[in-house]
């Protein structure tokens, strides 16, 4: 963990000063930027992520600075539990005169793609069937599936009045799923003791047991439509320091052909505000309150970990459980139609010092996350096709208390800030129950808060 800590803090020494907050006439950048960097960071459900990435930035004549006129970011990077990621995005305010557009093609390849269950508690986590000398690679095998995702994502937001805008959006995800190809990962592996057997996943009993429908079995594409209306009256965009970021919008995902059932209605509401405890802005209380709930139609299963988005300035934001949701809950431990989330924490300014003429401060900032089921996929207590004795060990005893019971992770962050921007996260969190993680200490490493 300490190296890769130093690699961010190297990471951080060697960015350039792009959005820095000094806005006197020595530090506006103008013209073209360019700045290259290794992709490094660690997730406890993925594994240590290498590879590259590079962001240009145009700031033109310098009269926008800090804010930039166009920026186009390109990343690839794969993590040691083969996540892998290819990336471009595409922002401007000024490409279209006041109006924001983005754009995002991503490939994201995931052969051990997390797969627990339905409905969060109603599906049982079982550490005693991990082999107690490879625990991860035993998990990772039967809590797997493969689950490689394309998408092609368009926004365009506009003024209506104050800090209110209008957005409008649309986009394609091609999903590819399929079983854990146990084959192909061993032929990767040197050494036998790592080899995993050959054995059915939880994913396969979900599919022989018909909880997973026949047409949703090896994925599907779905263009989709999605327009709202966000609230923003955040000093800044980056690390802000008061103010409130709102939205709520409505995603039309459309299916064809045998999947013509899968044609749904979403409706996607968030608030996020920032909250200033001092006068220097030391200690700022971060709070964000969300829901995702499908209005009408159907949703296959593997689009449920999925969390729509107006704006997509992380590669993906997954469903509950992880890094971007519910810190030391396993990565996508609730699948469900509906959900609603909460974190909040509180972000300490310890330290500011300076390097060269590089501003930075040393943060930490305790959180607490929440998540539950709002909307249950295909309600296990109202099945009756259990009869494999290992599936039926996958289902909670307490279908109907279970299900709308919260799950809860809580720890604290490490943050190393330069000029108030760009930020090196280091967080640690733990599950309040075993049935969220069978690991009580969890670390992510990552760029900038989680909201």
């Amino acid at each position: 963990m300490k190296r890769n800590l130093y690699l961010g803090l190297l990471m951080a020494i060697m960015m350039p000063n792009l959005m820095a907050q000094n806005d006197s006439v020595s530090n506006i950048r103008t013209g073209w930027t360019f700045g290259a960097l290794p992709s490094v960071s660690y997730d406890a459900d993925m594994g240590f992520q290498y590879g590259a990435l590079a962001n240009i930035y145009y700031f033109g004549d310098g009269k926008t600075y800090p804010e930039y006129l166009h920026s186009f970011y390109v990343e690839a990077s794969q993590t040691t539990m083969r996540y892998g990621l290819l990336r471009f995005y595409y922002d401007s305010k000024h490409l279209i005169p006041n109006r924001h557009v983005s754009l995002d093609i991503s490939y994201m390849p995931d052969p051990m793609s997390p797969f627990f269950g339905f409905n969060g508690y109603q599906s049982t986590i079982h550490p005693n069937w991990i082999d107690n000398e490879s625990n991860l690679y035993r998990t990772r095998a039967f809590y797997a599936i493969k689950r490689n995702l394309f998408r092609v994502a368009a926004d365009l937001q506009g003024p209506i009045a104050g800090n209110f805008s209008w957005d409008l959006g649309a986009g394609l995800l091609d999903y590819e799923i399929g079983t854990f190809d146990v084959d192909k990962y061993n032929s990767r592996k040197n050494d036998p003791e790592k080899h995993l057997p050959d054995t059915a996943t939880l994913y396969d009993w979900y599919v022989a047991n018909h909880l997973i429908a026949a047409n949703e079995v090896t994925g599907g594409v779905h263009p989709y439509l999605h327009g709202g209306v966000t609230y923003d009256s955040r000093n800044r965009q980056q690390n802000p320091q008061h103010g409130i970021y709102a939205d709520a919008f409505v995603t039309y995902s459309a299916a064809f052909g045998d999947q013509s059932n899968f044609n749904n209605l979403r409706l996607n509401a968030a608030w996020r505000q920032y909250l200033s405890l001092d006068k220097g802005s030391h200690f700022i209380f971060a709070y964000r309150l969300g829901a995702q709930i499908l209005l009408a139609g159907e949703s296959p299963f593997y689009a449920n970990n999925y969390m729509n988005q107006l704006y997509w300035q992380r590669c993906i934001y997954e469903g509950l459980g992880g890094a971007s949701s519910l810190r030391g809950v396993l990565r996508n431990r609730i699948l469900a139609d509906g959900f609603a989330y909460g974190n909040a924490e509180l972000r300490i300014q310890l330290y500011r010092f300076k390097i060269g003429k590089e501003n930075f401060y040393l943060g930490l900032n305790p959180f607490i996350d929440a998540g539950m089921v709002l909307q249950a996929h295909r309600d296990l207590a109202e099945e009756s096709a259990l009869t494999s004795s290992q599936l039926g060990e996958s289902i909670s005893t307490q279908l109907e208390e279970d299900l709308y019971r919260l799950h809860l992770g809580a720890g604290c962050g490490l943050k190393i800030c330069m000029n108030d921007n760009f930020v090196v996260s280091v967080d640690w969190g733990t599950p309040f129950e075993e049935q969220d993680n069978y690991k009580a200490s969890n670390i992510y490493i990552k760029i900038g808060y989680m909201f």
